[in-house]
């Protein structure tokens, strides 16, 4: 069952996805297009899932599910890791490698590998308060409150020395 982001209950588990790059608009009308196509009929062992998706910076997906009403089942996180796989052939993009880090350059937002970003911290290229993303949030709440902040924050700070 989709439903909007916003509507979603702070408590509601979250799944980001980062992009080695960003989307074009074209690209962006096809990704929600199959993002509302893919959670209008995301179940749980037949029972409907209440789920709603953001995408933010045109390179982060994230779905969100209301835990509350029907949990996620082994097979139903299996469901979305193959929908994310076929957005990865059909818009010849990396989303799941968790070995790459993106953060904020100004406005810009830069993907690097973990190594690129190690060697930028040891470099000072980046600093305590580059602003970066961390993509282990669980829940929406702490989608809100800690996915965007300083890497002294973030399990980033064990690069900055």
């Amino acid at each position: 069952m989709l439903v909007d982001f916003n509507d979603l209950p702070e408590t509601s588990r979250v799944w980001i996805y980062q992009a080695n790059r960003s989307f074009s608009v074209e690209e962006l009308e096809g990704i929600k297009q199959k993002l509302d196509e893919f959670i209008t009929q995301w179940t749980a062992h037949g029972a409907d899932l209440k789920a709603g998706y953001d995408i933010k910076y045109k390179r982060f997906i994230t779905i969100g599910l209301d835990q509350g009403i029907n949990a996620a089942s082994g097979c139903s996180i299996d469901a979305s890791v193959h929908f994310v796989q076929e957005l990865e052939k059909t818009y010849n993009v990396d989303l799941l490698d968790k070995m790459n880090v993106s953060f904020k350059q100004g406005e810009f937002v830069a993907y690097k590998t973990l190594t690129d970003f190690k060697k930028m911290a040891k470099n000072r290229s980046v600093s305590p308060n580059t602003i970066v993303f961390n993509n282990l949030v669980t829940n929406i709440a702490e989608y809100r409150t800690n996915w965007e902040v300083a890497a002294k924050d973030s399990w980033h700070n064990r690069f900055l020395n």
